[in-house]
Order: structure tokens, then sequence, then C-alpha cells
């Protein structure tokens, strides 16, 4: 089954109800080598769901010394699907680097992310 890092609204019992029909059960952790930054989510539903219009995204940095905090989740394939669909465009899925040694799915920011086949 995927692992699924959220550092941001995936978080939220809310978000996870309306995304997945359900609350998640995740464990603490961070992802290894991103900053976190916010920003401005223009899409009405999405806004809706979170209950903000600014949402936090990671920048891949390259640097072991940068932690971002969130949670780590087991999901199903097709709860990954729910998350790409409730995730806008800003954003990229990711497999990257957790400091519990394991690799997860995460979105970052689509723009400023890791170079293609690197996380």
């Amino acid at each position: 089954m995927p692992l699924l890092f959220s550092y941001g609204t995936l978080q939220q019992e809310g978000v996870q109800t309306a995304t997945f029909g359900r609350r998640l059960d995740g464990k603490p952790d961070a992802l290894v080598g991103y900053a976190r930054e916010t920003i401005a989510i223009d899409d009405a539903a999405v806004v809706a769901t979170s209950g903000s219009a600014r949402h936090p995204i990671v920048v891949h940095t390259g640097w072991s010394e940068d932690r971002v905090p969130g949670t780590v989740f087991e999901i199903s394939d097709e709860d990954l699907d729910r998350a790409d669909a409730y995730e806008v465009a800003a954003y990229r899925r990711v497999l990257a680097p957790l400091a519990s040694g394991l690799k997860a799915w995460v979105y970052v920011d689509a723009r400023r992310g890791p170079p293609e086949g690197e996380s």
C-alpha cells in the first residue's frame, strides 16, 4: 500500500473526510530536503473544504538538514487518486525521503520540486 506524507491540509479531519470518506490514521514524521512556504489557493472547492485560501507548500532544497514536520499515512491506490484530485495544479506528487527512513508520496511545489527522477 502506498504511503502519503502530509505537512498541510490533508492532516485536517474535515479534509480527510471530504477527500477519502473517512479519517486517516497516521504517524508523525518529517520530510527531508525541503522547506515549507505558503501559497494562495483560488480553487473555490479546495478553499471550502480546507477553510483557507492560503495553503502550505514545500520546495526542494536538497539539504538533508532541512526538515518539514508532518504525518505519514498508509493509504490505498484509490485514496492516492482521490488525493491527486484534491490537490491543485500548483502541486505535483513525488516520492520523497522521510526522516524515519521511509519513502512516501508528497505534494511539492510544481515549479520548484526536485528534478524529474530525483527525490
